[in-house]
């Protein structure tokens, strides 16, 4: 029980790699709050699954590019769990097109998601976390951040700002008690890789050492590495679990 008595929020949380974060997390004895995008149903279920745990359980619908909605949250979550000590940045967004097609409402979306979104998150948390000298925040980039991708140009530049901004605050927080990393996972099954042609998604698979996608609950696994006491000495790093797709 890693986690005991500890509290976790969570964006993107009802389903994907949010949800097996959750899991994770209830499962070693913090209690959840979680947020997600009109996903009520799904988010009811994960809710049940964390309570047969035997942790608390809430959740909201939440645009995270609307600022002032993610700091309601946080700021509800704090109030009927206590102050949070993890916060897992994990809600995301893509639109798969050429460089040349996309307009300037889907970059603005991309972005505001990925970037604003986990930025002003990190925010509402972060002071609780200083004054209390202790907290862990968790930011979800991609290996695309690392290496690029076709159709991708968007969603691979807003991931390498996660990475940019993990590090920077990292030098910030540290010294204030608070643990600042990134994850960037590989391809793994879920929704947004569920979109893929199949043709595309094949190729992606025969061209990886491991030779399949990943599970939410490998990403999990890393995720609950940098919240426990195990990950103390992870400072500003960027893991990246994704089946040999990027080897640095």
């Amino acid at each position: 029980m890693q986690l005991t008595g500890q509290v976790a929020l969570i964006t993107g949380g009802s389903r994907g790699i949010g949800r097996a974060t959750a899991l994770a997390f209830a499962a070693e004895g913090a209690d959840i709050a979680f947020c997600h995008l009109d996903d009520g149903a799904t988010a009811d279920a994960t809710a049940a699954e964390i309570t047969a745990l035997g942790r608390r359980a809430m959740h909201r619908s939440v645009d995270v590019a609307d600022t002032a909605a993610t700091r309601a949250f946080a700021a509800e979550a704090a109030a009927a769990f206590g102050p949070i000590d993890i916060l897992f940045n994990n809600a995301g967004i893509n639109v798969r097109k050429k460089f040349e097609d996309y307009t300037e409402e889907e970059f603005d979306r991309i972005v505001a998601v990925h970037v604003k979104g986990m930025f002003f998150m990190a925010q509402a948390v972060y002071p609780a976390m200083v004054a209390r000298g202790r907290g862990c925040i968790i930011n979800v980039a991609s290996q695309r951040a690392l290496k690029g991708a076709v159709n991708a140009s968007v969603y691979s530049a807003a991931k390498a700002a996660i990475i940019g901004f993990t590090r920077a605050l990292a030098w910030e927080a540290t010294p204030q008690g608070v643990r600042v990393n990134a994850i960037a996972p590989g391809p793994i099954d879920t929704d947004l890789t569920a979109t893929m042609e199949p043709t595309d998604r094949q190729a992606f698979i025969d061209a990886l050492p491991v030779g399949r996608f990943g599970r939410p609950e490998e990403i999990a696994a890393t995720a609950l590495l940098l919240a426990g006491p195990q990950g103390g000495f992870y400072v500003g790093a960027c893991l990246s679990p994704n089946g040999g797709d990027v080897m640095y």
